[in-house]
């Protein structure tokens, strides 16, 4: 008999997607003046950071309830993020491809957060 196969946080493509953006944001930030990290840097690492954190606090849940109130506040930090990403543009403190790069990684996310509600609404009982 073959135990059943379960789901792990690495294999969510919005986790992942997330995960890799936040990392990018790291790498393009930390290498500004400290005037910019501390003023913008600080809060676009924070709330990138902030996508892939509550999809895997969400992730851990038990209840489908909880799992959806993480997933939501992932949807909440890529909005967030789209708006540092347009303000580092407007203060130069993004090449064009690094504010392409970003901007192609959060588009991605909303449809692959939905998709993980959907499925959690659709699969969960509890």
């Amino acid at each position: 008999m073959e135990g059943k196969r379960y789901l792990r946080l690495g294999e969510l493509t919005a986790y992942k997607i997330a995960f890799q953006l936040s990392n990018y944001v790291w790498d393009v930030v930390i290498k500004w003046e400290w005037f910019a990290r501390k003023t913008v840097g600080v809060q676009f690492v924070e709330a990138a950071d902030s996508i892939s954190a509550n999809i895997a606090e969400g992730f851990g849940r038990y209840h489908k309830k909880d799992k959806i109130h993480f997933y939501r506040f992932s949807s909440g930090s890529v909005k967030e993020s789209f708006d540092w990403n347009e303000k580092s543009k407007v203060r130069s403190l993004l090449s064009e491809e690094e504010y392409n790069h970003i901007f192609a990684g959060l588009n991605k996310l909303p449809k692959e957060i939905n998709l993980l509600v959907k499925n959690t609404n659709d699969n969960l009982k509890v």
